[in-house]
């Protein structure tokens, strides 16, 4: 373990050089320029470690001033030389920067007007009301899985995915306590349930959890990686636990599995993960409970009951359209239905991946909702079936974007992220982050101060549905549930522009199930690979 790391070096030296020059200044008498330059320096360097505000200067003290002078002029160095502030890298400026702001509750308005180019083909609007709603109150929420014994009122912007291992202690216990504040739900990630996504003391409320199951069954597995009821039983069972989710893939890396190298499984990740100390932990690319769309619903009706009747469901990044039509085939051969599933877009973040996966694999995500939407519209499956949907969603318009084209909730991984202060370097995978949010060194997360970041992932989270309510209230509108396709409009070319309803391909409800010909007056991909799907296989009827 190093004493001194590196990013505390200029803080070091300023200090030594502080002490060296009082000392020739009181023993011979020297300048006392430098004493008072080296002094200040160094008290700066002091205050710099003992705030707890900033996490990047807690981390880099002094150095750190400097990325904060270069961001006060970055916007002319920007708008004269380099990119500008809408352009997205994964995220903009402006993106992050309206994150920031809700979480610190700072002045989120914008002068002088849009910097985007109307104009410019794939922009979009919602329209408004020349008589505006009143909204009484930003709280929205749905119910999933209003028939089971333990429905759960959720709101409908949420913690997506992220694992205890890829994310710090402190950033997990933050987003747990933020979440609870805030009276939202916060998903395990497949690393499943830790001590630090539960309260310090027994006697409070965590935050409302998730549990995602993925194909390792970290938290509920045999010694050979084979799911265990028994040990799911337990950790289902836990009155923080609201909702099970098993994933089937993820959008930033779709049909990939992992490995976490032994020398990275700690004693707590393999106390959480309920694997062996020291060795590779292995997240195979597919589930070993089942292997046919059938099994898959059976394993979820195991879970939900093995849960007490908690809302159970699956979240996937969409490929091959016939294994999700697969899926809904099944529903309707077992009765069998789903509490909700969850659409991950190929646009979805991670903290590691191969560069091909991340960019070239998996639908992107207004096109994987629109198909899965349509699927259930068209199998007269959707009212008993809720859709979450996660991939780039920070701002109000990100929401209402999303519920229009056919989702129920929305999910946020890299904004609550940015509302805990990342400042995206892109250094998840190095376990250097320099916020202390990425990674398990325990003096980098050292600096990211709880209490403090939990209040912002709470107020990220207000701010962002009261600029919803807003939203919705300028369309005429009294819940976020009655955004429709018809509401979204979209520029296809400079003098031409659609409503998002006329751009895509809705079924009615019920056509899949009352085509005399399927396939026949289907748009494309039902009338292509609908027939060819079937309950029995994920692969195709050739």
């Amino acid at each position: 373990m190093r004493v001194f790391p590196t990013r505390y070096l200029a803080f070091i030296i300023v200090g030594f050089i502080f002490a060296l020059s009082l000392m020739l200044a009181l023993l011979f008498n020297g300048s006392w320029w430098l004493v008072v330059l080296s002094g200040a320096l160094t008290a700066v360097g002091i205050s710099d470690v003992l705030q707890t505000k900033r996490s990047v200067l807690r981390n880099y003290p002094i150095l750190a001033h400097f990325r904060y002078m270069f961001e006060s002029v970055r916007p002319e160095i920007r708008q004269y030389f380099l990119e500008d502030d809408a352009e997205a890298n994964p995220f903009s400026r402006n993106q992050r920067s309206l994150v920031y702001q809700r979480a610190k509750q700072a002045i989120d308005k914008r002068p002088f007007g849009t910097q985007m180019d109307v104009y410019q083909s794939d922009y979009e609007w919602i329209n408004h009301s020349i008589v505006p709603a009143k909204v009484g109150s930003h709280d929205f929420r749905i119910t999933v899985g209003a028939d089971r014994a333990q429905p759960y009122s959720a709101s409908i912007f949420n913690i997506s995915a992220m694992s205890f291992g890829a994310l710090s202690a402190n950033a997990i216990r933050a987003l747990n306590q933020g979440a609870q504040k805030g009276g939202f739900m916060h998903d395990t990630g497949e690393g499943s349930i830790s001590r630090y996504h539960r309260p310090d003391d027994a006697s409070e409320a965590g935050g409302d959890l998730v549990w995602e199951i993925g194909s390792g069954y970290f938290g509920c597995r045999n010694n050979d990686g084979s799911f265990s009821p028994e040990k799911f039983a337990i950790n289902a069972n836990l009155p923080q636990v609201k909702m099970i989710e098993v994933k089937l893939s993820q959008g930033a890396k779709p049909g990939h599995g992992g490995v976490l190298p032994g020398a990275k499984v700690s004693i707590e990740i393999a106390t959480a993960r309920g694997v062996p100390q020291g060795v590779d932990c292995i997240s195979p690319s597919s589930h070993s409970a089942f292997d046919t769309p059938i099994g898959l619903l059976h394993f979820i009706e195991q879970l939900r009951n093995l849960s007490g009747g908690k809302p159970t469901g699956f979240k996937l990044a969409v490929g091959h359209p016939w294994e999700f039509f697969g899926i809904v085939k099944a529903m309707l051969q077992t009765g069998i239905t789903p509490d909700f599933i969850v659409i991950d877009g190929g646009e979805g973040g991670t903290g590691a991946a191969p560069v091909e996966f991340t960019d070239h694999v998996g639908v992107p995500l207004q096109e994987a909702l629109l198909l899965a939407h349509n699927t259930l519209v068209g199998a007269k499956l959707r009212d008993k079936v809720k859709i979450g949907a996660s991939g780039k969603i920070v701002t109000a318009f990100d929401i209402v974007r999303t519920l229009a084209l056919g989702a129920d909730w929305c999910n946020s991984a890299r904004g609550f992220m940015f509302a805990l202060g990342c400042i995206q370097s892109q250094s998840c995978h190095t376990d250097r982050c320099p916020t202390g949010i990425a990674t398990q060194d325990a003096l980098r997360q050292r600096a990211l101060v709880v209490p403090d970041k939990a209040e912002r992932v709470a107020n990220f989270h207000r701010n962002t549905l009261k600029a919803l309510a807003e939203l919705i209230a300028a369309a005429g509108l009294q819940h976020p549930s009655e955004l429709k396709p018809h509401h979204l409009v979209r520029r296809v070319s400079a003098n031409q522009v659609k409503l998002a309803s006329a751009l895509l391909p809705y079924l009615e409800v019920g056509q899949l199930l009352t085509e005399a010909n399927p396939g026949s007056d289907l748009p494309e991909v039902f009338g292509k690979y609908w027939p060819i799907s079937q309950a029995e296989s994920f692969h195709p009827i050739h």
